[in-house]
């Protein structure tokens, strides 16, 4: 048996366990000044770009509204219209500095269809390169991000 050594996945893990019913990470995290801490990369008004802790590609990021709500239809006109602008926002970001050779975007609105953070709606935005499925997720049911959390962070920062 062949063993891959991913100790950074312990916090995701133990984080499923603890489960803070109480807190919501895309309220709490703009609510703290610490942005970089939390890969916050770009507020706007009524929304912002945070990268996924846990991504399935580097560059992962995740657009959502200030506001907690957990349904496409609850959003105003104007937080939709805002969302999704700065979604644009992000995919120029990520083409400019990663270069992917496509992106996945996408909002998964209940358990059922895969929400992670099911009470407050976010749009995932993927970058892809070809290649990045490889063997790995399809005969080991393991996925490699290649790149660090905070490598990818720096390198959006600075040209956001």
């Amino acid at each position: 048996m062949e063993y891959i050594w991913a100790p950074w996945r312990m916090t995701y893990i133990d984080s499923a366990k603890d489960g803070n019913p109480k807190g919501c990470i895309l309220c709490d995290k703009p609510k703290e000044d610490k942005d970089v801490d939390n890969y916050i990369l770009y507020r706007s008004t009524g929304s912002f770009i945070i990268m996924n802790s846990f991504p399935y590609n580097p560059g992962h990021l995740m657009v959502a509204p200030y506001r907690h709500v957990g349904r496409l239809e609850d959003l105003t006109d104007e937080e939709r219209n805002e969302v999704f602008a700065v979604v644009s926002k992000g995919v120029t970001l990520l083409k400019k500095v990663l270069k992917p050779d496509g992106l996945n975007i996408g909002i998964n609105l209940g358990r059922v269809a895969g929400a992670g953070i099911e009470d407050h709606m976010h749009v995932h935005i993927v970058p892809r390169w070809n290649g990045d499925t490889n063997f790995m997720p399809v005969m080991a049911d393991v996925r490699v991000v290649s790149e660090a959390l905070a490598d990818s962070y720096r390198k959006l920062k600075q040209q956001i």
